[in-house]
């Protein structure tokens, strides 16, 4: 063998051993004396819920004046999309703010199978004597899994009610 070897990066290897440049920026990334930066990961999951957004304490001409089609007798159903973001730092060992499919398991359990195929006002415990718009089911969301993130902190959810409609909430 000679001086010099060629290892799977296609770099040169000298003989004096020393890590290729582009190793020493990555792992200057990953110091304890340097601050790690601080990421955010989004996990999207769909459900499928049927609801009627109908106030008790109105009659039903406001209820039909101010809800419109949303609030026909017999409920309607949204496809929704719910994101589910979470910030932290890296960590160094795994490269990971929050695993994603551990976010995912989380949040199926915790909120998609408890509302998915579900009628909101009559069948989701969660949201029983709640107007079930996309801003209280969003506000109920965060509520369930704010405590239940294990490592970084939520940050923000989005749902979707059609493609062209979503609400933000940040816990504020």
């Amino acid at each position: 063998m000679g001086e010099n070897l060629i290892i799977s990066t296609g770099l040169q290897k000298s003989s004096s051993l020393r890590p290729p440049s582009w190793l020493n920026a990555t792992t200057e990334f990953f110091r304890p004396e340097v601050p790690m930066p601080t990421v955010t990961v989004t996990r999207r999951l769909k459900f499928n819920a049927a609801h009627r957004v109908h106030n008790p304490a109105l009659s039903d001409e406001e209820n039909s004046r101010i809800f419109g089609k949303c609030n026909n007798l017999y409920g309607h159903g949204h496809n929704y999309t719910l994101d589910v973001s979470v910030a932290g730092e890296v960590d160094p060992d795994t490269g990971y703010v929050f695993d994603l499919s551990s976010l995912k398991e989380l949040v199926t359990r915790e909120v998609v199978e408890v509302v998915d195929h579900h009628n909101l006002n009559v069948d989701v415990p969660f949201m029983r004597d709640i107007i079930p718009t996309a801003e209280n089911m969003i506000v109920q969301f965060w509520r369930i899994l704010e405590n239940r993130i294990d490592r970084g902190r939520l940050v923000r959810l989005v749902l979707w009610e059609t493609e062209n409609n979503c609400v933000e909430y940040d816990g504020r």
